[in-house]
């Protein structure tokens, strides 16, 4: 099957933003690819020091919810907030399906969001975190794309790892 790019334009997405689109629904699909061997045990395992498996599935799922709020105008709610701190911790009652189901779930509000948005409003400015960094929602919908492929990469070369040191 071709890559997610080649396969047309995602339903009710402006042209503009069909590149995120993509870019997100590739990311899924290449990471419910490679996880469907991987263990349980395995997720937190942290080979040659660098980030579990686990956490890149947190943080992936957290920062799509993050720039969406952050591309709507609004401040992280606490929730958000507490969420952010437990990315990476581990937790044992964490498994590869539940947090695929978290990050799914979280690439269904970016295409809906991403539907919802008026191209006349991708130029708005908009602030990123407690210092208030200058964006606009153009930015951080890109950024919520680019920044999700960024760690599926990641992903995949600890999955790698871990599966051949097994």
């Amino acid at each position: 099957m071709p890559e997610v790019w080649m396969r047309g334009p995602v339903d009710g997405i402006s042209p503009l933003l069909q590149p995120v689109a993509h870019t997100l629904l590739q990311a899924q699909e290449e990471i419910h690819a490679l996880l469907v061997d991987f263990s349980d045990a395995q997720l937190w395992l942290r080979p040659a020091g660098v980030a579990a498996v686990a956490f890149h599935l947190q943080h992936m799922a957290g920062v799509l919810d993050r720039l969406l709020t952050y591309a709507a105008g609004h401040a992280l709610s606490d929730q958000q907030l507490a969420y952010l701190a437990a990315e990476g911790q581990p937790d044992e009652l964490l498994s590869v399906g539940l947090l695929l189901n978290k990050f799914d779930d979280q690439i269904a509000a970016a295409i809906a969001k991403l539907k919802m948005t008026d191209e006349q409003t991708l130029t708005d400015a908009r602030t990123v975190g407690r210092k208030q960094l200058p964006s606009t929602v153009m930015g951080l919908l890109f950024h919520a794309a680019e920044h999700t492929m960024r760690h599926a990469g990641q992903l995949l070369v600890t999955v790698r790892v871990i599966q051949d040191s097994v």
